[in-house]
């Protein structure tokens, strides 16, 4: 899960609940895209300190706000 939030600044910032990463982008849209890839690529240093392989099968999650953040 992920929580977006507009920026004082402008734009909006994005924070991953269950992980510590966060990103931001200037519209929603870039900011969850950026959430996106921030997130493989600390899952995959993760792997890769770890000295294991991803197994299993890839599979895209899509996140979708809830109409409140949309307002």
């Amino acid at each position: 899960m992920v929580v977006l939030e507009a920026a004082e600044e402008g734009g909006f910032v994005v924070k991953c609940v269950e992980l510590p990463v966060a990103s931001q982008g200037e519209t929603k849209e870039e900011a969850l895209k950026n959430i996106k890839e921030a997130i493989e690529g600390y899952l995959e240093v993760k792997a890769e300190l770890l000295g294991k392989r991803v197994k299993g099968e890839r599979v895209e999650v899509v996140v979708e706000a809830p109409p409140t953040l949309m307002a």
